[in-house]
């Protein structure tokens, strides 16, 4: 282990004895950036900012968005697939297009889609890539930790959501920080009904900022302690950073052990995210809730 994993290591064993809320089930590189420093920020994204960001692509055209979660397997939604060939996932990009010094390339041997997966209702929308061979990780490919099962993100926990959506030459990874939206709230706003408890929700409900400035299958991130943390999955919305709608992800606390059925070994950092106070969204209701 190198000596800055050791370093990052005992950072964390320090944060558990001190009773920090963090708890480890699986202690890793996960979920580190070595070169985000970063607490706001503005639209582009600084190279190695945020190193488990994958380009999921069709035929060398980027497509969707994932999430690195070890060595050799990458987390997107479902809805992104519709066939099994043609599939490649770039890491370490800061654009896509241009020069990208830190890329690197895999193609795709296996596509798990959940046997749950609702492509009318969204439900389930979660799904595992395994690339042709590993990854070697650097300050610019790292996986990042997924959230545990009972993990509680309370209305208002800031995330961070990333991806390159359809924006002009080079293409530049874009960033953009939304909080948590209740998912009681999340259902009235979207259609009461809408929203299960496999879903998370997010985004600025004055409008400007929504999971749109990202792309579909990419990560939400929430950082606690010195991990990221990895919440959602982009997976629906109702238009681009509308007032009073809020982006829908899939809730990767509820897929813990889906995900550890399908890979048995150097498993995925899973961290029990728990926000401090109380949930001001246990007391919202509208006609129908």
């Amino acid at each position: 282990m190198a000596l800055k994993e050791w370093i990052h290591l005992l950072a964390l064993l320090s944060l558990l004895s001190a009773g920090n809320l963090i708890l480890l089930i699986f202690v890793s590189v996960c979920g580190t950036a070595p070169l985000n420093g970063r607490i706001v920020g503005g639209e582009d994204a600084p190279p190695g900012y945020w190193p488990w960001q994958v380009s999921v692509q069709i035929f060398g055209e980027h497509f969707c968005g994932g999430s690195l979660i070890n060595k050799e397997w990458v987390m997107s939604a479902a809805h992104c697939f519709s066939g099994p060939s043609g599939w490649t996932v770039s890491l370490g990009l800061q654009s896509l297009q241009g020069e990208n010094p830190n890329k690197v390339s895999r193609n795709v041997v296996k596509i798990i889609l959940h046997p749950n997966y609702d492509s009318v209702t969204n439900n389930n929308d979660i799904a595992l890539l395994r690339l042709s061979s590993p990854v070697r990780f650097t300050d610019y490919i790292r996986p990042v930790c997924l959230a545990a099962s009972g993990s509680v993100f309370n209305n208002g926990t800031d995330n961070w959501v990333t991806g390159w959506v359809a924006l002009p030459f080079p293409q530049t990874l874009q960033e953009v920080e939304v909080p948590v939206v209740g998912n009681r709230q999340c259902n009235c706003l979207n259609g009461v009904g809408t929203v299960t408890d496999n879903m998370i929700c997010a985004g600025v409900l004055a409008g400007g900022k929504d999971s749109c400035q990202g792309d579909s299958g990419g990560p939400m991130v929430s950082k606690q302690g010195c991990v990221w943390v990895q919440s959602g999955i982009v997976s629906f919305g109702s238009g681009c950073a509308r007032p009073n709608l809020a982006g829908v992800y899939s809730r990767v606390s509820r897929y813990q052990s889906w995900i550890k059925s399908h890979i048995r070994s150097n498993r995925p950092g899973f961290v029990q995210f728990i926000s401090s106070g109380l949930d001001s969204d246990s007391n919202y209701t509208c006609p129908g809730l």
